[in-house]
């Protein structure tokens, strides 16, 4: 017998390891949705059609190997996804699908024991961030009865199916217009607002965290200038949010300051302001890692505006973006989809109240005027739930509003639903939970 003999990995139980360049191609293009993977094995995956979930084994020993390479170098249109199947991958527990989107790439992954666990030892990004979990529920937490003349602490859990829960107390001073984001991806935090009367004299930069399973802490105090009247938003890989703009006292004083929320929920000091001076603004993420701050009153003349401003996977604001749609203020925005998101209702320019919708791409590209079903409103609030789909509530159109609007994972929003809980509007919602 002639030939090269090939390393091979003993395994702990003492059986051999198929030998690195020594896999077993499966002969079949992958082109179906999902996939089981077996150790050992390669697979050419063709997602002209499809993305494609790949689930790895429950079980393995270090020195495994799997490869999956792009067939038809169409994973920047067709993803995969992989699911770790309870082990640890890159040292992170299976608590999120891994995503990778890069055309003509091929992902190599070796099983390394139980603390890493299955490690990229070979792709051309390592394109990791995680997406929501289908069980996400989001919290709504705070606002006014009277659309500002008095603040509530109560706060409302919505389950990862969109169902509104009834009121709770909340552990913290009441408040409005703060802003919130989730953090660390399954926890939430409330940041800044006005626990006064709606005209700035009682401004503050505290923070209540939000759990796991929606418990709302107490009072912390912050970093930050006290200010109401801005929004938050998820970016990055890690868990972190930043927030920025608002109002730091009545007229039309205001500040387009930022503040970077670390992945365990600290809020960081000051950093300079980029973009225009504003308040009533709007926040929320889109693509991966990616965030946007749009719309609002622009503090120096009290004229609305439509002007956005990308944030990058680092928290970086980028400067102006020229507006696209009806200039509005206090309105709210929701995730949903793949990456995808919307700016819905508001205070239009010309239109009071409106039921506006605009759509933000996975690229970050604002969307002409739409038409949201449901009640016109300005100063509502919304999250993304259940992964990929959104929701819209409460807000003032004459008197606080007590109702809300679904989003589909397609953007459709459905008409209104009569919540349970206090009327009302100025609060804020955020993401929270990884399990139902």
């Amino acid at each position: 017998m002639s030939g090269i003999v090939q390393n091979n990995t003993v395994r702990s139980s003492g059986t051999i390891a198929v030998a690195a360049g020594g896999l077993n191609w499966d002969s079949a293009v992958i082109t179906g949705s999902t996939l089981s993977a077996e150790a050992g094995k390669g697979y050419f995956i063709n997602t002209t059609s499809n993305t494609c979930t790949i689930t790895l084994p429950s079980a393995a020993e270090a020195g495994d190997q799997i490869v999956f390479m792009d067939y038809a170098r169409t994973w920047g249109t067709n993803k995969i996804i992989i699911d770790s199947n309870g082990l640890n991958y890159q040292g992170q527990a299976d608590s999120y699908t891994v995503e990778y989107e890069t055309s003509g790439e091929t992902l190599d992954i070796v099983y390394s024991g139980a603390t890493k666990g299955w490690i990229p030892q070979n792709d051309d990004t390592v394109a990791d961030a995680p997406v929501a979990p289908v069980t996400q529920k989001a919290i709504m937490i705070f606002g006014s009865d009277d659309n500002g003349a008095t603040a509530t602490g109560v706060s409302n859990l919505i389950s990862s199916s969109g169902v509104v829960a009834s009121d709770t107390s909340a552990v913290a001073t009441a408040k409005l217009m703060m802003m919130a984001a989730t953090y660390g991806f399954d926890k939430a935090v409330y940041a800044f607002g006005d626990n006064g009367s709606n005209a700035g004299s009682a401004n503050n930069n505290t923070r209540n965290l939000v759990s796991n399973v929606g418990v709302v802490a107490s009072d912390v105090s912050g970093a930050g200038t006290a200010r109401a009247g801005g929004a938050a938003t998820e970016y990055g890989t890690s868990g972190q949010a930043v927030m920025a703009f608002g109002y730091i006292t009545s007229g039309n004083s205001g500040t387009s300051v930022s503040n970077l929320v670390s992945s365990s929920g600290v809020v960081a000091s000051d950093t300079t302001g980029v973009g225009t001076v504003r308040y009533y603004v709007a926040a929320g993420r889109y693509g991966v890692g990616l965030g946007i701050f749009g719309f609002g009153n622009i503090a120096s003349n009290g004229n609305r505006t439509a002007i956005t401003n990308k944030v990058s996977s680092s928290g970086v604001i980028a400067s102006d973006t020229s507006g696209v749609g009806t200039a509005g203020f206090s309105r709210s925005f929701s995730e949903y989809g793949d990456g995808l998101g919307m700016f819905i209702y508001g205070n239009g320019e010309g239109l009071g109240y409106s039921n506006y919708t605009n759509r933000v791409s996975n690229t970050g590209v604002v969307a002409s005027n739409g038409q949201a079903a449901g009640t016109g409103r300005m100063d509502g609030s919304a999250s993304s739930y259940g992964g990929d789909k959104g929701i819209a509530g409460f807000g003032y159109n004459g008197s606080a509003l007590g109702v809300t609007n679904l989003i589909s994972n397609t953007g459709v929003v459905a008409s209104d639903t009569s919540a349970v809980g206090d009327a009302r509007a100025k609060g804020d919602m955020a993401g929270y939970s990884n399990s139902a």
